[in-house]
């Protein structure tokens, strides 16, 4: 996180009030749909996936792996819950950031609440990455964009979840890869 914004050690100690290590299994929930998200996360090591349930059916949304941040900005901001679930695909080792304790900290810091700022930029800059991938390009197209810009989520993530992320069948992401493949 210092690579975001440099912190003094007094920023440190108060941004250490707010953070809590977590060791965490596969099948670990970290934000639950319908409950307030209380905590932001950065992922040390191991990855997680964002997904609602459609129809009795878990759709995809999103793949988080090492150095990303994973958050429900709107549950964190409005206290609402969350409309979709995150859960660890591996073994985890995660910070967790209380809420309410880097909101103290912002208060108390300059530092922090520019780290903070960095984060939330981080966040959207990924989340607008994100929705285009879906509001201009097609299958293929997206497909080649993970090829190039996201190789990590070929290389983890089961066929049957990228294709529920890509919004195709298992069949149509195979036909897809067979092609790029020639």
């Amino acid at each position: 996180m210092r690579v975001l914004a440099p912190l003094s050690d007094s920023s440190i100690m108060l941004l250490d009030d707010a953070i809590t290590p977590l060791s965490i299994s596969a099948g670990t929930y970290l934000i639950i749909e319908g409950k307030v998200s209380d905590a932001l996360f950065f992922i040390e090591e191991g990855y997680c996936r964002a997904f609602h349930v459609a129809d009795g059916v878990e759709v995809n949304t999103d793949f988080y792996f090492e150095n990303d941040f994973v958050a429900n900005i709107k549950s964190l901001n409005t206290g609402t819950p969350s409309s979709y679930n995150v859960k660890a695909s591996e073994d985890m080792r995660l910070m967790k950031i209380d809420r309410s304790r880097l909101l103290q900290a912002y208060k108390s810091s300059h530092e922090i609440e520019t780290l903070g700022r960095k984060i939330l930029e981080t966040i959207l800059q990924r989340q607008e990455e994100h929705a285009a991938l879906f509001k201009i390009m097609d299958a293929t197209e997206r497909y080649r964009y993970l090829l190039h810009n996201r190789a990590e989520m070929l290389q983890r993530v089961s066929l049957s979840q990228l294709s529920s992320y890509l919004g195709v069948s298992r069949e149509t992401l195979s036909r897809i890869r067979g092609r790029m493949q020639r």
